[in-house]
C-alpha cells in the first residue's frame, strides 16, 4: 500500500497492489492487449465523491458475464477498492477506470478456457473533452459502427479502430469529433458519447447499436422530470429510434453525453449550424440538473480521504 502523498497523483492497481501510474504494466502476450479481448468500465470523481459508482460497476460485471471474463472481488469488494484507490490518490477531480482482460492462454495454446483473467484499475486526474461553456463540432462520418451483430456495443470494449477512423475523418474536415453511422447512414455513437438531439420540444436519441450510456440513461430521467415540472418545456416522451444524418444537421439542439464531460452541446454538424450556435436552453437545463446530482447522496459516495 503507497502511503497518502501531500500532492495528488494518478495510480494505478497492478497485481493486488497500488502503484504510481508510471510503473504500471500489463504483459505484451495478454490477450487484452493482443486481441483486444478485454472489457472495462470508467466512473468518475467530483468534488471528492463517486458518482453513479454501483450503476458503473453493475455494467462493469454485466460485460465480464457476457464475455465469459470473471474476477476475485465481490461488487461490494471492487467497490471498496477503488473507493481505496481514489482517497490515496488524494485526487478530488478523477476518472476512475476498471479493467478485465482474457489474460494469457498455457503455453502453445489458442483455448481462451486456459486463460488466467486479469484485473487492472487506475484513477487520473478529470480533464474535460471541451471546456464546459463551449459546442462541440461534429462530422458525420462515413465510417460506419461496427454492426451490433458482430461486436455488442452494450459492452464496453476496446474495438474501437472504426471510432478513431471516423475521428480521423473528422480532423480531416475541421471538426473536432465524429459521428459513426450504420449501413442506412442513420447516426450512432462518437467516440466515448451517446448523441441526443432536441426537435419541437421533443428529446430523440438512438437505442439500438450503442452503448447504453449511463449518463445517457440520466439524461432520459432528467428529462422526464423536467417536463413533469416544465410541461411547456419539453414533452415528457423520450423518442428512442433512429437520427437520421438529416435530422441530426436540422436539430433545434444536440448534445453528447459521456462520463466523461457529462452532458456536452453539440453546435455545429458538419456545415450546419445548430440553433443559434450556442448552447440551447434545454441543454443547459440538462447540463446544470446534471451537475446538480453530483452533490447528493443518492447518486454519489464520499471518498475516504486520509486525514
Amino acid at each position: 500500500m503507497l502511503k497518502p502523498h501531500s500532492t495528488p497523483q494518478s495510480l494505478a492497481y497492478v497485481d493486488g497492489e497500488l502503484v504510481a501510474i508510471s510503473e504500471a504494466k500489463i504483459s505484451i502476450l495478454d490477450w487484452g492487449f493482443l486481441h483486444s479481448d478485454a472489457t472495462y468500465d470508467v466512473s468518475h470523481v467530483w468534488q471528492g465523491r463517486f458518482f453513479c459508482l454501483d450503476e458503473h460497476i453493475d455494467r462493469y460485471y454485466a460485460g465480464m458475464e457476457k464475455l465469459r471474463l470473471s474476477i476475485p472481488y465481490t461488487k461490494a469488494q471492487l467497490a471498496k477498492l477503488l473507493l481505496n484507490m481514489v482517497a490515496q490518490s488524494g485526487l478530488r477531480h478523477a476518472y476512475v477506470e476498471m479493467i478485465t482482460t482474457r489474460g494469457q492462454p498455457s503455453p502453445g495454446s489458442r483455448d481462451p478456457r486456459t486463460c488466467t483473467n486479469q484485473f487492472f484499475a487506475f484513477v487520473v486526474p478529470f480533464v474535460w473533452i471541451i471546456p464546459p461553456e463551449e459546442g462541440l463540432h461534429i462530422a458525420i462520418s462515413k465510417q460506419q459502427r461496427i454492426p451490433s451483430a458482430s461486436v455488442d456495443p452494450t459492452i464496453k470494449n476496446y474495438h474501437w479502430l472504426d471510432l478513431v477512423m471516423g475521428q480521423f475523418d473528422a480532423y480531416d474536415r475541421g471538426a473536432q469529433s465524429a459521428a459513426l453511422v450504420d449501413e442506412n447512414g442513420n447516426i450512432k455513437e462518437g467516440p466515448g458519447f451517446n448523441i441526443f438531439i432536441i426537435k419541437g420540444n421533443q428529446l430523440f436519441t438512438t437505442n439500438t447499436g450503442v452503448l447504453q450510456g449511463i449518463t445517457r440513461k440520466i439524461v432520459m430521467q432528467l428529462a422526464q422530470k423536467l417536463a413533469l415540472e416544465a410541461p411547456h418545456a419539453l414533452n415528457t416522451k423520450v423518442v428512442l429510434g433512429e437520427i437520421s444524418a438529416d435530422a441530426f444537421r436540422h436539430a433545434d439542439e444536440a448534445f453528447a453525453t459521456s462520463t466523461a464531460g457529462g452532458i456536452m452541446a453539440i453546435t455545429q454538424v458538419d456545415d450546419s449550424v445548430i440553433g443559434t450556435g450556442r448552447i440551447g436552453p434545454l441543454t443547459t437545463q440538462l447540463k446544470e440538473a446534471y451537475w446538480a446530482m453530483h452533490t447528493q447522496s443518492k447518486y454519489s459516495l464520499e471518498v475516504p480521504y486520509p486525514k
